[in-house]
């Protein structure tokens, strides 16, 4: 692996970096107190994002991941990798915000990575949250109870939907629903339902640990018809890859949440090497982890940590750009970023003391904030499973 940021990247990431320090760290504090209110300062950032992909520059955000044909000769580095360290940046001053930039929803990466040309024209310029979770199907997307019919030229959806991103603020939601709920995943398949349509209702929004700058929401459908073409992907149930197309989704997907677990454990860091620097209490890089303070150590033991779970990411990205099968990978990356950011970030709050645990610093609310990303886009434990199948070539029915 080449472990420097590729050079024509290497501009859009230093504008990231400036966008969390001057942007996002000044209102950190204020929407993680004022939960549930919109954050009106994104609005021009979502357009800057817009402008640099219309004119051709650095390919960004949510909406443009995609999985590239394989084949090619050569190393190619591209949406995924250039998303992933942008939002490494980004969360690196605060995931709450970054979570809610307007355009920017895990929908809009559904959309990119399975919807056809005509879709993504039709649905260019929304912001697609995403809606699998629900009251009784959390990691067991075979259990999803949300059906869909079809009914001439509609689909007519039926269930709730919970722990919805951004899913007041959103303009359309990418909904999993089944088919047939006898033929488990084969017959799972995502719908975009557009906002306002009649029969959908938000219900609710979440009072929520962390990243309280970025809503959540409880949705219901009733009744609700959408147009035929709505359906990402085809309506044929194929029992033996149907769910493949839906899950190719979290193979973008899962990288992105590493990278952000690993700009708010990066931000923890720094800011705690910074803090104990006031107090004489400093890693020494030329001496052995057993030479110096146990602080010192500590340090040295979580850069090494966080450097792993890095690399793991900058992998699973790369392949993607460069069209491998990357499933194993992307659950790797996620769940090493996952684990390591809350152990970073509740271990940088110790090492701080009342500094850490109090609300003149930001640490922590980075521990609070960093606990979803162990979480969503599947748990510490659905991914360490994926990665079990995969080596060991099991299916879901024979390795549970």
């Amino acid at each position: 692996m080449n472990l420097e940021t590729p050079r024509k990247f290497r501009a859009f990431v230093e504008q990231s970096y400036q966008v969390a320090a001057n942007f996002f760290r000044p209102i950190s504090r204020k929407y993680d107190l004022a939960e549930h209110t919109y954050p009106v300062e994104l609005d021009m950032l979502a357009s800057l994002m817009e402008g640099m992909n219309e004119a051709g520059g650095t390919e960004v955000g949510a909406g443009q991941l995609r999985r590239e044909s394989g084949g090619e000769s050569g190393v190619r580095n591209g949406s995924n990798m250039a998303t992933v360290l942008g939002l490494t940046e980004l969360c690196w001053g605060d995931v709450g915000l970054a979570l809610t930039i307007p355009r920017q929803g895990l929908g809009n990466s559904a959309i990119s990575a399975v919807a056809t040309d005509d879709q993504r024209k039709r649905f260019a310029g929304k912001w697609a949250s995403m809606a699998i979770t629900e009251p009784e199907a959390g990691s067991d997307s075979a259990a999803i109870r949300t059906t869909a019919r079809q009914d001439g030229d509609h689909w007519v959806l039926n269930g709730q939907k919970i722990y919805v991103t951004a899913g007041e603020r959103c303009d359309a939601v990418v909904v999993w629903a089944t088919l047939d709920p006898k033929l488990g995943r084969a017959a799972i398949k995502s719908f975009v339902v557009e906002k306002g349509t009649p029969g959908m209702t938000v219900v609710g929004l979440e009072k929520k640990l962390g990243i309280r700058a970025s809503d959540t929401a409880t949705i219901a459908f009733e009744e609700c018809r959408i147009p035929r073409d709505n359906i990402l992907g085809s309506p044929e149930i194929d029992t033996e890859k149907s769910f493949a197309g839906v899950m190719q989704t979290f193979d973008n997907t899962r990288p992105v949440v590493a990278a952000m677990a690993i700009g708010v454990a990066r931000a923890s860091l720094d800011l705690t090497r910074e803090l104990l620097a006031k107090e004489g209490v400093e890693a020494r890089y030329e001496s052995a982890a057993f030479n110096q303070s146990a602080a010192g150590a500590e340090l040295l033991r979580m850069e090494a940590e966080l450097e792993a779970a890095r690399r793991l990411t900058l992998r699973a990205a790369w392949m993607a750009d460069n069209g491998k099968p990357n499933s194993m990978e992307a659950s790797m990356a996620r769940a090493k970023a996952g684990r390591v950011a809350n152990a970073i970030t509740l271990r940088c709050v110790e090492l701080c003391g009342s500094a850490g645990y109090a609300e003149r610093e930001l640490l922590e609310k980075w521990a609070r904030d960093s606990k979803i990303l162990d979480i969503f886009e599947g748990t510490q434990q659905i991914q360490l499973l994926v990665v079990s199948r995969r080596l060991l070539g099991k299916s879901s029915s024979e390795l549970r």
